[in-house]
């Protein structure tokens, strides 16, 4: 007990502040809203003379511990803490019009990554209003529960008001979506949707509306009695649908500044979301309240509130927790694992278990409201960006950190203290958000700034630290346009500021490393951590920031050299951690298979080798194409390679064999021959044991005999073709001259009656000069003879027989010709 006594009090001495180790990761810092930025364990130095000639000024800032401990004056020592204010602290009390929570409203002014921790009160006060909602389901399953439900509202009341002293009773309704397949859409059957004809039944509907919250219980009964069952087809019901109106429709229902409790009674499972496909609803929940008027189904045609899908499980848990609406689910024995699962997904619910009428419905609201009243839950609203916020409490196991506060078995008039956390993980513009107890309306408010400048109180004119060219503002120059440097002691010329700082970068880098200072376009570098100088050109070396083995520079056997370790004799390794050694490495002799390097023991191979030896290269290809020419000069002597072989081939030792059983290779060489052989690899790069088939595989020459007689006998053919074709042409054409002389003779012969074809006509042969002959018909009368000519191939010539006694001239009729 006493230790628990102390551990508080420790926890009371520490509110408002955080432990942590102090420390300052700063990165690029050259003011000192940089530096505050940087961390929460980060502080700066305004003294004027804090820094070096040359010194960066990024060494303003560091833990406040370290700037003490280089000579910064505590006073000048700028470190913003966190800031509580309280607006709104009104004490806890009971009565008219309670407080249960303390403070109401608070501002916080945090720096980024600094955590505040305040103290939150809650007391439960005596005679807290209650409003409660009864909403029943009236399937036609619960027809007798209906009959006790209408005598229950003053004793509820009366129960009610023992406990609190002022409660409200209101009452709502529901059975289904009236669509198909939940209800059946007949349209008497939505008219009158029971089955039994003789007893009083309601329309279909989905939710009603049917009282508002109210302290008359004899109203209460009146308009429940009014009520009658009614029905649907599928046993889930549209209870989800029903709390989100009763949760949504504040204004209607009459929802107080109360303890308000929402109690469910029904038989039967819920309809969730994505249930609604099966009526072909593909729009989701909208959220939003339509019951303008009592009827659920006449608000759906006007709203399409039909169409709408059932809201999911964390849709109505999150409306249910924004209006603090505390469920209590009243539901048969059977239904009860159901909604156990449901009440863990709804923050501050409960679950009771029905009797077969109903008749214990008034204990079970009792004794549900006194276990969710007894609990308390500290939680908030969504967060801004940026902020997070943890609880912890004084109640058992309240002590980790948690994202909810909570406390069991609270009695009233019990005060409970919540520790509530708030961090800030970069500097934002002013946010506020709500905290409060889920299932109360009181809620505190908190007002949340971040502290990311710095007040040094610095006089705005120049300054003769900054040599009257600029202000000092936090212990640092600010120059006038034109000059630069520590003091502003550069003056910029025709160059501007971007081409001096340019010289100062290394490949377009950070300024000097982010070791040193650029004055007037050359870098001066600062100190080390261990007092030395940062050098080179950009001030990118230091002999402090080597590697380490066993928590040693360099293991101790080698010194720092811009920034790598220069390693003593027998030692190697990055921070010469080995011992020179290649033992391990060696196999038969040879380290590495002369394919890598041993360092610290160990092959580190290359070009793709692996292995602890090196040994083999799973990437790697024979190079038969490659090593080609060389194969050809070395085993035939032949080749690109013939004159220089040896030169060009000396990393290729080759054998030839009679026999190849497997060949790893086979190229063609100059010749155009296929060259068999295999490569094995050697020790080394590129190094190989070459076997070669003796014989290559050449290609036969060809068969001239062959040729020549081929070409001889087609020259023949075609020759022989042509004539063919020339004859064939010439005939044709004689017959065709043929058939005309035929048919000019007969017509001759029917066309001339002479007394010179009486007589035989003698023979005479007759030979043309003309380019065609002609067959000439001879026939004479006194001493002349008469020639006709026919123009006929000289093949038909005919022997003509005319009747002369002596040869005379001719003279020559149609067509002259000498014979």
């Amino acid at each position: 007990m006493l230790q628990a006594v102390c551990l508080r009090g420790l926890l009371l001495l520490l509110v408002g502040r955080q432990v942590y180790t102090e420390q300052c990761l700063k990165a690029s810092v050259n003011t000192c809203g940089d530096c505050i930025k940087s961390g929460p364990g980060c502080a700066w130095c305004k003294d004027l003379n804090f820094t070096k000639t040359g010194e960066q000024e990024a060494a303003r800032c560091d833990t406040p511990a370290v700037l003490k401990e280089k000579g910064c004056p505590p006073t000048d020592i700028i470190n913003p803490k966190n800031d509580f204010i309280k607006i709104s602290n009104k004490p806890l009390k009971a009565g008219e019009n309670p407080v249960q929570i303390q403070p109401q409203e608070i501002q916080l002014d945090l720096r980024p990554g600094m955590p505040y921790t305040f103290q939150l009160h809650f007391k439960r006060a005596q005679g807290y209003p209650v409003d409660l909602y009864y909403l029943m389901d009236l399937s036609y399953s619960m027809k007798d529960d209906l009959e006790n439900v209408k005598n229950l509202g003053n004793d509820l009341l009366k129960e009610l008001n023992k406990i609190t002293g002022s409660a409200r009773i209101g009452f709502g309704s529901f059975v289904d979506k009236t669509l198909l397949p939940y209800t059946d859409t007949n349209e008497a059957k939505l008219k009158r949707p029971c089955s039994d004809k003789n007893e009083p039944c309601q329309p279909a509907f989905g939710f009603q509306h049917v009282l508002p919250l109210t302290k008359d219980g004899d109203k209460f009964k009146s308009m429940v009695a009014e009520q009658h069952i009614s029905g649907n087809l599928d046993p889930p019901e549209g209870s989800l649908d029903a709390i989100m109106q009763a949760a949504v429709c504040v204004n209607e229902i009459g929802w107080g500044n109360s303890t308000r409790l929402l109690v469910l009674a029904t038989d039967d499972g819920f309809h969730m979301a994505g249930d609604g496909k099966l009526a072909a609803i593909l729009e989701p929940n909208r959220e939003t309240c339509h019951t303008l008027i009592s009827y659920y189904v006449k608000i759906s045609k006007l709203y399409n509130l039909c169409f709408q899908d059932y809201p999911s499980v964390g849709q109505v848990a999150r409306k249910l927790e924004e209006q603090n609406i505390q469920p209590i689910f009243a539901v048969t024995k059977k239904m009860e694992t159901v909604y156990t699962e449901l009440s863990k997904l709804i923050p501050k619910s409960a679950v009771g278990v029905l009797s077969e009428d109903s008749g214990n419905v008034v204990n079970l609201i009792v004794d549900a409201y006194n276990s969710l009243s007894s609990e308390v839950i500290m939680a908030h609203e969504a967060l801004p960006e940026f902020i997070s916020v943890k609880y912890t409490s004084d109640c058992k196991d309240g002590e980790k950190p948690s994202d909810r506060g909570k406390c069991d078995n609270v009695n009233i008039g019990t005060e409970v203290v919540f520790d509530v956390t708030v961090t800030v993980d970069r500097c934002i513009n002013s946010q506020s958000f709500l905290i409060g107890p889920l299932g109360f309306n009181e809620k505190l408010k908190v007002n949340v700034r971040t502290r990311c400048d710095c007040e040094c109180d610095d006089i705005n004119q120049p300054h003769p630290h900054c040599k009257e060219k600029g202000k000092v503002v936090c212990g640092s120059c600010r120059c006038d346009p034109g000059f630069l440097g520590q003091h502003c002691e550069c003056q910029v010329g025709q160059k501007d500021v971007a081409s001096l700082k340019a010289q100062c970068q290394k490949d377009n880098g950070t300024e000097c490393e982010g070791k040193g200072d650029c004055v007037c376009g050359r870098c001066q570098c600062h100190l080390t951590e261990g007092g030395n100088n940062f050098y080179g050109e950009f001030c990118e070396c230091d002999d402090e920031h080597c590697e380490k083995y066993a928590n040693k520079q360099c293991a101790g056997h080698g010194k720092c050299k811009c920034g790598r370790c220069e390693c003593n004799e027998g030692y190697e390794g990055a921070a010469c951690q080995c011992a020179k050694s290649d033992e391990d490495c060696k196999i038969d002799g040879i380290v590495c298979h002369e394919r890598g390097k041993c360092v610290c023991n160990q092959c580190e191979c290359q070009r793709g080798y692996k292995g602890p030896s090196c040994k083999v290269c799973p990437t790697c290809q024979r190079p038969c194409q490659e090593s080609g020419s060389c194969v050809e000069c070395l085993a035939f002597g032949t080749g690109p390679f013939e004159k220089s072989c040896v030169e060009n081939c000396k990393h290729l030792q080759h054998v030839i064999v009679e026999k190849l059983i497997k060949h790893d290779c086979r190229v063609k060489d100059k010749e155009g021959c296929w060259m068999l052989f295999t490569m094995t690899e050697q020790l080394g790069f590129d190094k190989y044991i070459v076997n070669v088939l003796k014989d290559r595989e050449c290609p036969e020459g060809p068969n001239i005999a062959a040729i020549v007689g081929g070409s001889i006998a087609a020259v023949a053919l075609i020759g022989l073709l042509i004539l063919l074709i020339i004859k064939g042409v010439l005939y044709a054409s004689d017959l065709r001259e043929w058939k005309r002389f035929e048919k000019d003779r007969k017509h001759e012969k029917t066309s001339v009656s002479s007394v010179f074809f009486i007589h035989k006509t003698p023979t005479l042969y007759i030979r043309s000069n003309c380019l065609k002959l002609f067959s000439i018909l001879v026939f004479h009368e006194a001493d002349y003879v008469f020639i006709s000519f026919y123009r006929v191939p000289t093949r038909y010539s005919r022997m003509l027989r005319p009747q002369f006694k002596t040869q005379h001239f001719l003279e020559i009729h149609e067509r002259t010709c000498w014979c």
